[in-house]
């Protein structure tokens, strides 16, 4: 690593961290940054970007604590079947399928996320209404996107839980908690398979931890004036990077 990757990973880092934490997409960038700045194959890249996700959440979940805004208990009916998916997609990506399947894979995937992303979350509440088979299989089929992609997991799950009930400031608040548990829960899988250069690791670690603290504080204390143009830029994001502009 030279000092020009050195910079380039870890700004992208903070850019990152600050748009997981108010909307979700921010790994788009740092997987794409990682395969060609850093020259790392597609799940070496994408194995790598889940250390800053992890250090992104718990910055996230602190930030949206000290403003007063937890996730926590809301996350609960939400966090098992999101564990049991996680698994399942970071077993299937890291043991099953090539670099070049991999990168294949995810573009594809973009399409409907591109198309999920657009569908614009109705604000509600604090409290997630759907049914609890609903929300299990819903829940469950996130997870494994989660644990399979990571990249605009974060757009999935705010727009599930806008429409479950929960208003975006505090669906932002479930949203870091869930991911940060489920990455959890899926790094080891991509350590084991090798698939983690930890150099760069640590770089977009440092990175995404300081935007993941500052986008939560911004996101409470901006609401969802400033929420919903970060979740407009995340999804243009989604669509050039769909249609091969980066």
């Amino acid at each position: 690593m030279d000092i020009t990757q050195i910079a380039l990973v870890a700004a992208a880092g903070v850019v990152a961290g600050i748009v997981n934490a108010m909307a979700g997409g921010g790994s788009l960038l740092t997987v794409s940054l990682l395969t060609v700045v850093g020259d790392l194959g597609g799940l070496v890249a994408n194995g790598t970007n889940r250390i800053g996700v992890v250090t992104q959440n718990l910055a996230s979940v602190a930030g949206y604590r000290s403003e007063g805004v937890s996730g926590l208990r809301r996350s609960v009916p939400v966090l098992l079947p999101a564990l049991v998916g996680s698994v399942i997609g970071a077993y299937a990506v890291s043991s099953l399928l090539s670099d070049t399947a991999f990168e294949r894979v995810f573009g594809i995937l973009m399409v409907p996320l591109l198309i999920l992303s657009l569908w614009p979350p109705k604000a509600r509440g604090d409290e997630i209404v759907w049914p609890r088979a609903l929300t299990v299989v819903v829940f469950l089929l996130i997870g494994a996107y989660g644990g399979a992609f990571q990249a605009g997991v974060g757009l999935l799950l705010v727009l599930a839980l806008s429409h479950a009930g929960l208003d975006l400031v505090n669906a932002n608040a479930v949203k870091v908690v869930v991911i940060a548990v489920l990455t959890v829960v899926a790094v080891p899988v991509f350590i084991l398979n090798d698939q983690v250069h930890w150099g760069f690791a640590v770089i977009v670690a440092a990175g995404f931890a300081v935007g993941g603290w500052l986008g939560a504080r911004w996101a409470v204390r901006g609401g969802e004036r400033l929420i919903r143009p970060v979740l407009a830029v995340a999804v243009l994001g989604l669509a050039g990077r769909m249609i091969g502009l980066y």
